[in-house]
């Protein structure tokens, strides 16, 4: 009988360590599959990454600061305030730009005298009631510059699908360091 006790014992203690291993196993392939799909999906980001240069507030455009980093700029010293969000026919000042990319914002700009293109782009804009700003950018190198926080993508044609892209995978994301 008490053979038959142990082999129970045994047989229960066998099956117990295979449901160890097999759960085991499951969360490692769990682990494996979670991170390839979020190395993927920080892979397809659209943009160009730069790296953060912080959010210190300035008191004024005039006040001095170490230069950014991207033009148009996509992070660093900054207004206390924000450009409302929407279609501007003037340009907004890189200070004030980058406020509105902390506080989850995207700017889609141009570089050029060019009413049918601005018109193009602010269809595309007004679709958003918030967190995305039109504005022309004179001073840049390409035609269309598309900014959130520490993002940049250049275009020289209108390519909706692009720059719908970026705005949906950036707008609305804080950066206020916590």
């Amino acid at each position: 009988m008490a053979s038959t006790e142990r082999r129970k014992h045994g047989a229960r203690a066998a099956r117990r360590q295979m449901k160890v291993g097999v759960s085991l196993a499951v969360v490692a392939v769990t682990a494996v599959v979670v991170g390839y799909f979020a190395y993927r999906a920080a892979a397809d980001l659209p943009g160009v990454r730069f790296p953060d240069q912080g959010n210190r507030h300035l008191t004024s455009t005039s006040e001095p600061h170490t230069p950014y980093n991207s033009d148009p700029p996509t992070s660093g010293p900054h207004l206390p305030y924000l450009a409302p969000w929407g279609v501007h026919t003037r340009p907004i000042v890189p200070q004030l730009q980058v406020h509105n990319l902390e506080d989850g914002g995207v700017l889609v700009q141009y570089s050029c005298d060019c009413p049918e293109l601005a018109g193009q782009l602010a269809e595309i804009v007004r679709r958003y009631d918030r967190f995305v700003i039109l504005a022309p950018y004179r001073t840049m190198t390409s035609r269309i510059a598309l900014t959130a926080w520490t993002r940049l993508e250049t275009l020289e044609e209108l390519d909706e699908k692009r720059i719908v892209r970026f705005i949906e995978a950036y707008r609305g994301i804080d950066h206020h360091r916590r």
